[in-house]
């Protein structure tokens, strides 16, 4: 019986992870035909199967299972190891991996990107853009370094430090400017624009509204962008976060009006893993994260909104 290598492993993995071997293939940067014999290898090397390989696509084995999850821990764990180095300095540099949820990305990451190089030109920023609940499982994959998404995450492993908190503001049709307000018990009979699920956002929004029980009222989307569109086209209305409004307005039919208080609104923070040998850097990081957002946030707020 052979002894797997890293390289091997991290085929496994992302095989498992993925599902498909052309987009394994295309995360461990090779061909699809080299991981296959790579993976073909490694099972004739280990005696069983790791994988199913069938019309419907690659499943793991029983055994390929096991495999997989104690491949991910000593991947995780050798990835520590070339990182103690970096953190054992004063001041972090090298590769820093960063993911942000969709509805924060567009309008954080064009300032943040400046500031952070300014800050800290030893570092080399890797961006990663996707739903919380992947960002989350990447940072337990010791995939990205650290994550901004919306709080609490109260996941066991993982720090998290509150950045800011940013109201939500309601988006409606331009001829709409002079209505009053609509309050929350109001806004459940209209028709309330949302994005698809699996987006923190729309949970929080539902929550404001109170309007989980009524999903055939709404329309989806998978952007701010378009579901501000679809208002300006008269199509209904929808809440955005104010650090938006300034980007995906601006070329809309809408008005913008802030809801009487108390106001909904989230709670934006950073999050990574206790145990990560960057842990110490990391609130660092967070500081320049959170003065950047604080200035946005101030920005968004001389915003023209009605009330």
């Amino acid at each position: 019986m052979i002894v797997p290598t890293l390289r091997q492993m991290r085929y496994v993995t992302a095989l498992a992870r993925e599902g498909h071997f052309g987009r394994a293939a295309e995360v461990c940067a090779i061909s699809q035909p080299a991981l296959s014999m790579q993976l073909r290898e490694l099972e004739a090397g280990l005696g069983v199967a790791l994988f199913d390989r069938g019309t419907r696509g690659v499943r793991l084995t029983g055994f390929g299972a096991e495999f997989a999850a104690r491949a991910a821990e000593i991947l995780r764990a050798a990835d520590e190891l070339a990182e103690l180095a970096r953190a054992a300095r004063d001041r972090l540099s090298g590769r820093l991996r960063l993911g942000v949820i969709p509805t924060v990305a567009p309008y954080l990451l064009p300032a943040l990107i400046p500031d952070l190089t300014a800050a800290r030109p030893e570092l080399e920023i890797h961006l990663r853009e996707t739903q919380t609940a992947r960002l989350l499982q990447e940072i337990h994959e010791g995939r990205i370094d650290a994550a901004i998404v919306a709080l609490p995450v109260s996941e066991p492993g993982l720090a998290e430090t509150h950045l800011l908190t940013e109201r939500f503001v309601l988006v409606r049709p331009e001829g709409d400017a002079a209505r009053p307000v609509p309050d929350r018990e109001a806004l459940r009979e209209m028709r309330l624009l949302l994005l698809e699920e699996g987006h923190c956002f729309r949970d929080q929004a539902l929550s404001f509204c109170g309007a989980a029980a009524r999903p055939r009222e709404m329309l989806d989307a998978s952007s701010l962008g378009t579901l501000v569109q679809m208002v300006g086209a008269g199509i209904g209305l929808t809440l955005v976060p104010e650090m938006a409004v300034p980007v995906e307005t601006r070329s809309a039919a809408v008005s913008i009006a802030r809801f009487a208080p108390p106001e909904p609104g989230r709670r934006i923070g950073m999050v990574w893993r206790g145990s990560s040998p960057l842990a110490r850097h990391l609130p660092d990081i967070a500081a320049i994260v959170r003065d950047t957002a604080l200035r946005l946030r101030g920005v968004a707020g001389h915003h023209q909104v009605s009330s």
